[in-house]
């Protein structure tokens, strides 16, 4: 099955197609990962278009869908996610959401990515890769965080320790979705709506007051 993998959770944009197979075997067949700020919007579907071009199929070759969740930024989120659903919609795909820090490094880590605020988002997994706690956002002074650390580096001297430099990935993404991927139900149709993990409530809020308007 042909999958279409997409993530906005960073700062760095990713999409890619796989080949996955029953056996759970992953053939990651072409990859873009665009640094891309805050221009997700304008930079993913030209990515989306240029990975399904160097993997040689088209839309109506694929699968299934999926997509990272988070956490990360409301706006960023909010353009994978939703480009995700709308592709799927549009071709009656299942599409699966993961958490993206489950998509970051392997082994037994902590992931760490920029959560701005001076804080990071965070999660622990065991060994065998098994997300063991979190996710959260934190300060990373303020964090009691066990190393090796993996994500994003500049913030190694905030955690009193080294970070390996990774990031989301195509093949860590259908890692992650690999038990919902093998799933016989996953045939049946869409799979359960995609929920962001947006950790921590937007920085716009209703105003609590409003000024009087007068008329003349």
């Amino acid at each position: 099955m042909l999958v279409l993998a997409l993530d906005t959770a960073t700062p760095t944009l990713l999409a890619g197609v796989a080949r996955w197979s029953p056996g759970g075997e992953v053939e990651v067949l072409a990859e873009r990962a665009v640094p891309s700020g805050t221009r997700h919007a304008e930079l993913l579907t030209p990515a989306i278009r240029d990975v399904l071009a160097d993997a040689g199929v088209t839309l109506a070759d694929l699968g299934a869908v999926v997509t990272g969740l988070g956490p990360g930024p409301f706006t960023g989120l909010r353009v994978g996610i939703v480009t995700a659903a709308a592709l799927a919609d549009a071709r009656g795909l299942p599409v699966l959401g993961v958490c993206s820090l489950d998509a970051i490094g392997s082994g037994a880590r902590t992931v760490v990515t920029d959560a701005r605020r001076k804080e990071v988002y965070w999660a622990t997994y065991a060994a065998d890769g098994a997300r063991t706690d979190g996710p959260g956002v934190v300060r990373p002074e303020a964090a009691e965080l066990a190393g090796p650390f993996a994500g994003d580096p500049a913030f190694a001297d905030r955690l009193g320790a080294p970070v390996t430099p990774a990031e989301v990935t195509t093949a860590g993404l259908m890692r992650a979705a690999a038990p919902r991927l093998a799933d016989p139900a996953l045939s049946d149709g869409p799979a359960a709506p995609l929920v962001p993990l947006y950790l921590r409530r937007p920085d716009a809020t209703p105003p609590t007051s409003f000024k009087p308007v007068t008329t003349a």
